[in-house]
């Protein structure tokens, strides 16, 4: 079953440890601010859900929640 990813960019505050452990699956936009790659039409993901687990659990402010169903992982 695939992750879900939401990110709460009122917690973010730009440090990109997301996207150190998870470039495929994390990107920064010009605001700073951390978004999915996979909310693009058309995005792949090369990235493990190891890495993007890891990418989830170095966020300083904890602003990304992963969801396996109704499961949350991170």
């Amino acid at each position: 079953m695939k992750l879900r990813i939401e990110i709460d960019a009122a917690k973010c505050m730009g440090q990109g440890q997301c996207n150190y452990w998870a470039p495929a699956t994390f990107a920064l936009g010009d605001d700073g601010i951390a978004y999915s790659t996979l909310a693009q039409p058309g995005a792949e993901n090369s990235d493990t859900d190891e890495a993007v687990i890891l990418g989830a659990q170095g966020c300083p402010t904890r602003a990304i929640a992963l969801w396996r169903g109704e499961e949350r992982v991170v």
